[in-house]
């Protein structure tokens, strides 16, 4: 049944109003409708917060001890979009993984352009770090542009002597705003909702009036030094014209030495896993990706603490 769920989908998609690179006032609307119009499972508990005094929405499962957190930043093309409307993508994490997840409210553009998002990312994550006393129980994710905003915050902890957590998965990520990636124009016909018109007028809207380039590696982590990055987990569909953002990106963060899974699933779109009810490849990449996730966390609780390898490395006592 995939072929006839793929293509539901991608009906779903193109006949949908939303519009990528529309007008922000009348798109956000649309798209919290169309993200938020199925119904929560009863036993996911929606939870209105601030971390750092950035707003969030904190998801739990009902019954689920969580033993760690899943830190989300949800897409939108920095301009739309909102933690609510994430919580589905969330929340479906959080159930496979035994985590409670948090999805962050930052500031849109183009009333808040960069840095603004990144600052509210990166205010939320630190906090986030000193409650829970470290970053080993902690796993940072994003979709689209979140998962731009997901690498840089990354980038930004890591030059700022945060602790960084085991890994990141990053769903269908945005890595490149200067808008160069061949599937641009080869996944054009393929991709039923977003096009290179739409991701350049976001990216505008993300940039104007900051003085900041398109290929500012702050801004384009395709760009960026990913040395000393935590594993990454990049999952996308072969149907985006983002689909380069998200291959370039795992061959550079590979290039710097980080330790990187690339997971592209045939014939589907941007964001498939939050179709995972009606696609059973969405489903799939949303089992790898807990996979994956539980794997990370296992393997951070028994890694020794840095002062013992410190002890062993030099024939001294920790």
């Amino acid at each position: 049944m995939t072929l006839q769920q793929r293509e539901l989908v991608h009906q779903i998609l193109r006949d949908a109003p939303f519009d990528l690179g529309g007008d922000v006032e009348a798109q956000r609307p649309l798209l919290e409708q169309m993200l938020t119009s199925q119904p929560m499972p009863d036993d996911v508990r929606v939870t209105r917060g601030e971390l750092g005094g950035v707003p969030v929405v904190f998801v739990d499962i009902d019954g689920v001890d969580a033993r760690g957190t899943l830190f989300h930043a949800h897409g939108g093309g920095f301009a739309v979009g909102s933690a609510r409307g994430s919580v589905g993508l969330a929340s479906a994490i959080a159930r496979k993984t035994g985590l409670r997840a948090v999805s962050v409210d930052y500031r849109l553009a183009p009333e808040h352009p960069y840095p603004s998002a990144l600052q509210d990312v990166t205010a939320a994550y630190r906090a986030l770090v000193a409650q829970s006393g470290g970053a080993d129980r902690v796993i940072v994710s994003g979709e689209s542009a979140g998962g731009n905003l997901a690498i840089e915050l990354l980038i930004a902890a890591r030059d700022a002597g945060l602790p960084l957590p085991p890994a990141s998965v990053l769903f269908s990520p945005m890595t490149d705003l200067t808008v160069a990636g061949a599937s641009f124009a080869a996944k054009a016909d393929a991709d039923p909702n977003i096009t290179a018109t739409a991701i350049r007028r976001r990216a505008h809207d993300y940039l104007d009036g900051t003085g900041t380039s398109a290929d500012d590696p702050r801004v384009s982590p395709i760009f960026a030094d990913l040395q000393g990055l935590p594993p990454l987990l990049v999952q996308a569909g072969s149907h985006e014209v983002l689909l380069d953002d998200a291959t370039r990106l795992a061959v550079k963060a590979a290039a710097d030495d980080v330790a990187v899974i690339l997971d592209v699933t045939p014939g589907v779109p941007h964001v498939f896993q939050a179709f995972a009810g009606l696609l059973d490849e969405g489903e799939s990449a949303l089992e790898r990706a807990a996979r994956y996730i539980t794997d990370r966390l296992a393997a951070s609780a028994v890694r020794p603490p840095a002062d013992a390898l410190v002890g062993a490395a030099t024939g001294q006592p920790s």
